[in-house]
């Protein structure tokens, strides 16, 4: 019977995470790259939503929290032969083993600011996130939970960076899924 680290070494396609603070883009890079891959793209939140894996609401924050163990429970299968990009603004969640690449989107300040209104967060939100892109805690959180050389951090101001990107990132898997 084989172990999960041999079952991890022969995967060949990549299982990629896209992350960042919310407005930074990831939800259009995944999509981007799921088109341009035909990889499957998992957006975590809506994965947890068609599942009903939703344990309590959050009115102060205006969201949804998960019961992790179950999403991861249920995301499990989906990622064991790679060829996944998964979408989530946190990268913690998950374990090491199930990602080849650890993208982490950044987006300048006045930007995120504008798309964060316009998805008509609240104040409260807003600041959080604000806080948290200008402190990059999520790409020190990627930095923390995952072999370095894994982590490709990205401007994400305009859709000419995301387009740009793509590039990078459809680059970055043709030449892991050509090793032998």
């Amino acid at each position: 019977m084989e172990t999960e680290m041999e079952m991890e070494n022969k995967r060949r396609q990549a299982n990629i995470l896209i992350t960042g603070t919310p407005g930074t883009g990831k939800t259009t890079t995944a999509e981007l790259l799921g088109l341009a891959t035909g990889k499957q793209v998992l957006t975590v939140g809506e994965y947890a939503k068609r599942e009903k894996l939703f344990l309590e609401y959050d009115e102060e924050f205006d969201t949804h929290y998960m019961d992790e163990d179950r999403v991861l429970d249920g995301m499990e299968e989906e990622l064991k032969e790679g060829n996944v990009i998964v979408e989530h603004h946190s990268c913690d969640l998950f374990p090491e083993r199930w990602f080849d690449l650890v993208v982490v989107l950044r987006t300048g300040t006045e930007k995120l600011y504008d798309r964060l209104v316009e998805r008509g967060y609240n104040e409260k939100k807003v600041q959080e996130n604000m806080e948290c892109e200008i402190m990059t805690v999520v790409l020190e959180d990627a930095l923390e939970c995952y072999d370095n050389s894994i982590v490709m951090e990205l401007e994400s101001n305009s859709v000419e960076d995301m387009e740009s990107n793509v590039e990078k990132i459809v680059e970055w898997i043709a030449n892991f899924e050509n090793q032998e």
